[in-house]
């Protein structure tokens, strides 16, 4: 794998491990499994966000609930087929993972770097206080001919310059991977919970512009 591939999805997580580790999937006879941790944000309210580790990496047999971790990898997509719909699943794919002892700073809990080509429209919008939003979908290369499609927020003035992105433009963007809990309405009558994963971007750039 080449350095510029590693270099273009760069992700540093500091959280709180809450759950167990359940199987994922298995390749070339190494498994790999998920883990919810929860990173404080500096408001004090957390994201939590599902970390894939190998067995290589952690002795997943036990339950490491409680602990504080820290995660060195990518952020990563695949489509999730749900009937004739396919459904988006992000994850945080560990390269590396160490545990801590004790961590106070809460301004390194959460940092992302991406560099990717926009593939849909970006949507704008204002709320009623006036304020600036867009949304952009990134695909970002991996090897192999593979992209990870990674949906991503703005705000402010990045937003207002975002909105005049095209499809195919390259962006480089940083900040910070956030959930968002929304009601998934399944048929006329139900719903259920469920969870979004989106990068809130602090800063972009794009052919040598700079905004942030």
């Amino acid at each position: 794998m080449s350095e510029n591939t590693i270099e273009n999805n760069k992700v540093s997580v500091i959280g709180e491990v809450v759950t167990g580790s359940t199987f994922s999937h298995e390749v070339c006879g190494e498994g790999f499994y998920m883990m919810d941790i929860a990173v404080k944000r500096l408001s004090g309210q957390a994201d939590i966000l599902p970390l894939m580790v190998s067995e290589r990496l952690l002795d997943v047999h036990q339950d490491y609930s409680g602990s504080t971790i820290e995660a060195l990898g990518q952020f990563r997509s695949y489509n999730h087929h749900e009937g004739v719909k396919n459904r988006l699943v992000l994850s945080i794919f560990a390269r590396e993972v160490r545990f801590m002892e004790e961590f106070t700073d809460y301004t390194k809990t959460n940092q992302i770097s991406l560099d990717g080509y926009i593939c849909k429209p970006p949507v704008y919008r204002k709320t009623p206080l006036g304020r600036e939003i867009a949304d952009i979908l990134l695909a970002v290369n991996r090897p192999y001919g593979k992209s990870d499609y990674i949906p991503c927020i703005s705000w402010g003035r990045n937003a207002h310059y975002a909105s005049g992105l095209e499809v195919g433009d390259r962006v480089r963007i940083w900040g910070r991977i956030q959930s968002r809990e929304y009601m998934k309405q399944l048929n006329g009558t139900e719903s259920e919970k469920r969870i979004a994963y989106e990068v809130s971007i602090s800063r972009m750039e794009e052919v040598g512009d700079y905004v942030g």
